[in-house]
C-alpha cells in the first residue's frame, strides 16, 4: 500500500508538492479552506472581467514555472510582450525605459545616477545573499549608492513594499529583487521579457487541478483544517468536513497560522515560526472603459498617494482578453496590524479611486466598471537580519510532520517561480525525513 501523505494548504506550492509526491507514488491528500485551489494565484471576478487576485507576471527566466506549466499543458499559452515603466514623483510621471530616460531622470543628478547604475549592477552580480543577511539594508543602500539617493529613490519604494518593516530588513532582500529581474541577462539574453498565460491563473489553476486529480490526488476544497496532531504513530488532520490520519503531513501555510495549527511543536520551534516577521497587502482591482498611460508598472515615490504602485495589466496583457477594458492593480503592502485591513470597502475606494482620478485626470468616474479589495495579512516573510540562521527546520520535532512554505525562499523573493522552487529544493529533505522513535 502506498504511503499516505497529506497536504495542507492549496496555493501553488501545495500543489507543486501533492503533484511531486504523487509522482513518488504516495497516495496524496490535498486540503484547501477555500473554495478554489491557488492561493495567491486564484482568480476572481471584478465587474464584467474575470482575471488574477493580485497581479502576476512571468519572466523568460522562471524557468521553474515555465516547467510546471509545460507539465500541465500551457507552455504554448504563454504569450511574451516588452512593456514600459515610470515613476511617479512629485505629481509627474517620469519614464524609465531605458539608458536614455535614466539620464534625463530629474530627480538625481549625474553622480547619484551613476552610483545607482552601479548598485544594481553589482547587486545582479552577487551570486549568494547569505553575506548580505548580516548588512542592514540602509547601511548597504547608502554605502553604495550614497545618501542622497537613498533618500529620494530607495526609500520611498521600500516604505512602499515593507513599510517601517524597511528597517527590520538586510539587504539581502533587496539584492533578490534585483537579481530576479536580471536573471535574463545573466543567462545570456539581452533583455528579460514579461509574459502572461491567456486566460491567466484561472486558466493555469483548472489545468493544474486537472492534473492533480489525474494523478490520484483526493482534493478536499472549502474544507479548512483546524488542527494537525500526532498520535500513535500517526498524523491526524482535523478539518472542518472530517478528520484523517496520514504516515506523514506537510504544511504549507504562513508560518504564524502553522504553528497555531500544530499543537504538538516544540517550544523552541514554535517561536521560530511565530518569530517570522510578515508584510501583508491590501489590493484593489479596477476595471476601467479606457486605459492609463500605457505603463505596465509606475512606481510611486510620492507620500500623498494611499497606494504603492499602479499596475496596468493592459499594458502587457492583450485586452481582447478583458473583452476591451483596462485591468489596474492599486497594491498597499501593510503590516498585518495596519489600519487598512479593518477599513471598509468604501472608504478605501474612495481614497484609492480618489487619487488614481487625480493621477489620470483623462479617467473619470464614469468609466469605473469594477472595483474589489484584497486583504491578505501574510504575504510576504521579510529578509530580516540573519533570515536563514533564524528560520524553522522543515521536519519538526513531531514525528511525520513537516512544515514547508513561502518563507523557506532563500536567495530570491515572494513570486510564483520561486514558491514552485521551493518544492523542488527541498523535496529530498522531506522524503528522506525520518524520526527516533520515543
Amino acid at each position: 500500500m502506498s504511503e499516505a501523505w497529506g497536504v495542507v494548504g492549496g496555493g501553488m506550492l501545495g500543489m507543486t508538492l501533492a503533484l511531486r509526491l504523487a509522482q513518488a507514488g504516495k497516495a496524496v491528500t490535498l486540503f484547501e479552506a477555500s473554495d478554489r485551489l491557488g492561493g495567491l494565484a486564484d482568480a476572481w471576478q471584478v465587474g464584467p472581467v474575470t482575471w488574477d487576485r493580485h497581479y502576476h507576471v512571468t519572466l523568460l527566466s522562471d524557468l521553474k514555472l515555465r516547467g510546471i506549466l509545460a507539465e500541465i499543458g500551457l507552455e504554448d499559452a504563454l504569450v511574451w510582450n516588452n512593456t514600459k515603466s515610470e515613476f511617479y514623483d512629485e505629481g509627474r510621471f517620469i519614464p524609465m525605459n531605458g539608458s536614455v530616460d535614466f539620464l534625463k531622470f530629474p530627480p538625481l543628478g549625474l553622480i547619484d545616477k551613476f552610483r545607482l547604475a552601479l548598485t544594481i549592477i553589482w547587486a545582479s552580480r552577487i551570486e549568494d545573499g547569505a553575506k548580505l543577511e548580516k548588512i542592514s539594508l540602509e547601511q548597504w543602500l547608502v554605502k553604495l549608492s550614497g545618501r542622497n539617493t537613498y533618500e529620494r529613490i530607495w526609500l520611498p519604494l521600500l516604505r512602499a513594499k515593507l513599510g517601517e518593516n524597511h528597517k527590520k530588513a538586510s539587504a539581502a532582500f533587496i539584492w533578490a529583487i534585483v537579481r530576479r529581474l536580471y536573471a535574463a541577462r545573466r543567462s545570456g539574453l539581452k533583455t528579460e521579457k514579461f509574459g502572461y498565460v491567456a486566460g491567466g491563473y484561472a486558466r493555469v489553476v483548472k489545468a493544474f487541478e486537472a492534473k492533480l486529480v489525474a494523478a490520484g490526488i483526493e482534493i478536499r476544497k472549502s474544507d479548512p483544517v483546524q488542527e494537525v496532531v500526532e498520535k500513535d504513530g500517526k498524523i491526524t488532520i482535523v478539518s472542518r468536513a472530517t478528520a484523517g490520519r496520514f504516515q506523514r503531513v506537510v504544511v504549507t501555510s504562513a508560518s504564524p497560522l502553522a504553528a497555531r495549527l500544530c499543537p504538538g511543536l516544540s517550544a523552541p520551534s514554535r517561536a521560530l515560526h511565530e518569530g517570522i516577521l510578515y508584510q501583508g497587502i491590501v489590493c484593489a482591482s479596477v476595471v476601467l472603459k479606457k486605459p492609463l498611460n500605457g505603463a505596465y508598472i509606475t512606481y510611486i515615490t510620492d507620500p500623498d498617494v494611499p497606494f504603492t504602485a499602479v499596475i496596468e495589466m493592459s499594458a502587457l496583457v492583450d485586452r481582447k482578453e478583458f473583452a476591451g477594458r483596462t485591468v489596474v492593480y492599486l497594491p498597499y503592502y501593510a503590516t498585518g496590524s495596519d489600519p487598512a485591513f479593518a477599513e471598509s470597502d468604501d472608504s478605501i475606494r474612495e481614497r484609492f479611486l480618489g487619487k488614481l482620478l487625480a493621477m489620470y485626470p483623462q479617467i473619470t468616474a464614469d468609466d469605473v466598471e469594477g472595483f474589489a479589495i484584497s486583504r491578505v495579512k501574510q504575504v510576504l516573510a521579510v529578509t530580516t537580519m540573519n533570515y536563514s540562521a533564524g528560520l524553522p527546520p522543515i521536519n519538526t520535532n513531531v514525528p511525520g510532520l513537516s512544515i514547508l512554505n513561502s518563507a523557506h525562499i532563500i536567495n530570491g523573493t515572494l513570486n510564483v517561480n520561486e514558491t514552485i522552487g521551493v518544492v523542488d529544493d527541498h523535496l529530498t529533505t522531506l522524503m528522506n525525513a525520518t524520526w527516533r522513535t520515543p
